[in-house]
């Protein structure tokens, strides 16, 4: 036929798949659609939902073993539906010396583990002595698991201990019961120092030279975490560690206790082996590595000295710069006892 256009015989224009244009569907049920979907708690198969089940059979049990395995006892009686963290509110202390030091402190541990076919020592023949006589639970498990359990950079030895977080001192409450034992205080009071592990060492050097507490700020500032923990090698079971409020305040209120407060600064105007603090209670001020002394903290010292060191190092972290100053105050007072 003239003007038609050439084809394939039998071939058809395909026809346009679902509902045409305006139709609104096929029937009634499909206008009506889906409803709303149901939140993350009510679909049985998510996580969530699953939570919420144990939940309530925890519940609905009296509250009696742990909502995420339906078994074991919260501890302390604490409500275990919610968490903070991926399993619960404890810190994973590692390392043959931290484990051994917490163990002896007689820290309330809820479990101990211990890597299959590790080798025995002196301290892990320890660790499970006292595990045992404490009935603290003592958990086999594969390396892997501990290097889960220890983290990124941790280095676990082959054993791990569960502990409940740190309960922190008040600041008045430690320099009262320095006093008490007719001791001259001697403090470490951290500004801005926001990494576990120099507040671990910190916490080392400070047991080492004969310290009696750390004191941090409620802001801004490191914790006593397993980092902390493995870094101090088991001082933090020994070195009590307290929580300022608000450290320039707290620092006004032991200066009108007669705490000379001391901060290290680069800038600082005199020279730290030039300063005498034999006789006299004091708190070492340290600030971060990047910023040093906050203005209000560096304004309420008072004085503010500086270690002298070689002109090819810029300056010094924070760990070290309080071990060379504790060494300092304990050498003095050694000398003039």
């Amino acid at each position: 036929m003239a003007g038609s256009k050439p084809g394939r015989p039998g071939a058809g224009k395909p026809k346009k798949k679902g509902p045409l244009k305006g139709t609104g569907g096929k029937n009634k049920r499909s206008l009506e659609g889906r409803g709303p979907t149901p939140k993350a708690e009510d679909r049985a198969w998510h996580p969530a939902g699953k939570r919420k089940a144990a939940a309530e059979r925890y519940a609905a049990a009296g509250g009696r073993g742990n909502p995420s395995t339906g078994s074991g006892t919260g501890r302390g009686g604490v409500n275990r539906q919610t968490r903070a963290k991926k399993d619960d509110d404890t810190e994973t202390v590692t390392g043959r010396n931290s484990v051994l030091e917490a163990l002896r402190a007689k820290i309330p541990a809820t479990a101990f583990y211990i890597a299959q076919r590790v080798e025995m020592d002196d301290r892990v023949k320890e660790m499970l002595s006292i595990a045992t006589h404490r009935e603290i639970p003592v958990m086999e498990v594969t390396r892997p698991e501990l290097d889960r359990m220890a983290g990124f950079d941790g280095v676990h030895q082959g054993v791990a201990l569960k502990v409940p977080p740190y309960e922190y001192a008040h600041p008045q409450d430690l320099l009262e019961k320095v006093i008490d034992r007719g001791e001259t205080p001697l403090f470490v009071a951290l500004d801005g120092v926001t990494d576990p592990r120099n507040l671990g060492a910190i916490i080392r050097s400070t047991g080492a030279f004969g310290g009696h507490g750390v004191i941090l700020p409620q802001r801004r500032s490191a914790s006593v975490n397993s980092a902390a923990w493995k870094t101090s090698a088991g001082a933090a079971a020994r070195i009590p560690v307290a929580i300022a409020a608000n450290l320039t305040s707290m620092l006004k209120d032991f200066k009108k206790q007669g705490v000379f407060v001391l901060g290290l600064d680069g800038g600082g105007d005199v020279s730290l082996p030039a300063v005498e603090l034999a006789d006299r209670p004091v708190v070492i001020v340290v600030g971060s590595e990047g910023k040093g002394l906050s203005r209000l903290v560096t304004e309420t010292c008072d004085q503010v000295v500086s270690i002298p060191i070689s002109a090819t190092t810029e300056s010094l972290n924070a760990g070290i710069a309080a071990s060379v100053a504790l060494y300092q105050v304990a050498t003095t007072r050694a000398h003039s006892a």
